[in-house]
């Protein structure tokens, strides 16, 4: 998500701090690119102008011109302005309410609901320790409460059972007197949607908001949208009432224009985005961390709080002492990838990086990606485990041999390999230096491709 966006501002701001002294000429023709920048990446019109305006007037004053480094100074301000856009914050799921506390999800068809629903009540589950109950509302749609019933199972926690026959209201009420019942923190009801925004949908959605009271009302819009998200987000808000939104698909959508439309539209807080398929692929959003991968600034944070929620630490230590003593193996590197595949999707790791925006021709040349990886992992699994402790055994007969067996072609397979041997030679090196404590520290990221010493060759670099 913002991938464009990122790119042009990088190139925008690139060419202010490379300036040294700035005049209000420079900080104008800079800011007829960012106008133009923020419209291609389907940001509404409205919205361009308020942000254009406020960044304007606070970059041409005396202080940000005169300063030692005004075209630094100029980024701060746009990323500030990008924040209050974007922003609040600390914008959580509202749990502050009697239990069981009742969230209602809105939105029109294809949006990800359902979906969503079973990644929110795994992330109360697994990070708010919340005991969850799933109620599905959506009795247009064949399947739609036995698709909920799965996801439920898929992510550990119950769900209310459907009767035949059972309308909205009266699904909304059982499963409010169930969680209490049954002592339930908190209950998420799966609401239907339409194709399209119509008069039933908002009855229905209106009829249950007043049967439970929902302490959140979160619409769930597909970024992929565009600026249609952005006319459904006012229309629920004007209808039903919204007290935030849920974005879904951003992993697909390069521009990521909608969701600065949709907070300004509506003046509710964007709290959770889907960032992939799988059911713990959900995020808080944080304003400041988004502002920051706008401007190539990276997410380190986000990317270290990753790793901390996904690495068997003491596994990393013991894989990190081998590994300066000069003892890192293929099975340590099986192991790396491994635990790469649990912290989420390559790219969206990736564009948690500072500067990656800059890059992208070099990852799409190197081929980097969760498919790279899971051909990486089979070449190791087709080695015996002699020749994953001891490569150099490995000739051109036993290459072929775990080429064949892993689907790959004996250049990939030479390529892991050199993989492998340049950050073993890195590793042990540190070790001689000194630095024990480094490698126990870092996640895994350190030696995943793309990464120090793991960058698969580049075209224009020397094999």
């Amino acid at each position: 998500m913002f991938d464009d966006l990122s790119s042009k501002f990088g190139d925008i701001f690139d060419r202010l701090r490379g300036r040294g002294a700035l005049s209000e000429k420079d900080v104008a023709a800079a800011l007829r690119e960012i106008r133009v920048a923020l419209l291609e990446a389907d940001v509404s019109l409205s919205v361009v102008k308020q942000f254009i305006d406020v960044v304007r007037e606070e970059a041409v004053g005396q202080a940000v011109l005169r300063s030692v480094t005004p075209g630094q100074m100029v980024v701060k301000i746009v990323h500030d302005q990008l924040v209050k856009m974007l922003g609040p914050e600390d914008a959580k799921i509202n749990l502050n309410a009697s239990p069981p506390v009742p969230i209602m999800l809105v939105g029109l068809q294809g949006a990800g609901k359902t979906t969503t629903a079973g990644k929110l009540a795994s992330h109360l589950r697994n990070k708010e320790n919340k005991r969850v109950l799933l109620a599905g509302l959506d009795v247009a749609r064949p399947a739609a409460q036995e698709q909920l019933l799965v996801l439920g199972e898929e992510v550990g926690v119950d769900s209310l059972q459907p009767v035949f026959g059972e309308q909205p209201v009266g699904i909304a009420k059982r499963a409010m007197e169930t969680a209490k019942r049954e002592g339930f923190d908190a209950v998420i009801l799966d609401t239907a949607g339409r194709l399209a925004i119509d008069h039933e949908l908002m009855m229905e959605v209106a009829l249950v908001r007043d049967t439970v009271e929902p302490a959140e009302t979160l619409l769930v819009a597909d970024a992929l949208s565009g600026q249609d998200a952005v006319t459904t987000a006012q229309a629920f808000n004007d209808k039903v009432g919204i007290t935030g939104i849920v974005l879904t698909r951003i992993d697909g959508d390069s521009r990521g224009g909608a969701a600065l439309s949709m907070r300004a539209a509506t003046g509710c807080p964007i709290k959770l985005m889907g960032v992939g398929e799988k059911l713990d692929a959900l995020e808080t959003f944080q304003a400041d961390r988004i502002a920051g991968r706008i401007l190539g600034m990276g997410d380190v944070v986000g990317l270290v709080e990753k790793a901390a929620e996904t690495i068997d630490r003491e596994e990393a230590e013991k894989t990190a002492r081998r590994a300066l003593k000069g003892q890192f193996t293929l099975e340590d590197l099986a192991e790396q990838l491994a635990q790469i595949k649990k912290m989420g999707d390559m790219q969206g790791l990736l564009s948690m990086l500072p500067g990656v925006g800059k890059m992208k021709k070099q990852i799409a040349d190197a081929n980097i990606g969760d498919k790279t990886i899971t051909h990486q992992e089979a070449i190791i699994m087709s080695m015996t485990p002699k020749e994953r402790r001891n490569p150099k055994i490995l000739n051109a007969k036993r290459r072929q041999r775990i080429a064949n067996g892993s689907g790959t072609s004996v250049q990939d397979v030479n390529r892991l390999l050199k993989q492998h041997k340049q950050m073993a030679q890195m590793m042990k090196k540190m070790g001689k230096m000194g630095k024990k404590g480094l490698m126990g520290a870092m996640p895994p990221m350190a030696g995943m491709p793309g990464i120090a010493g793991g960058m698969p060759p580049i075209k224009h670099q020397p094999q």
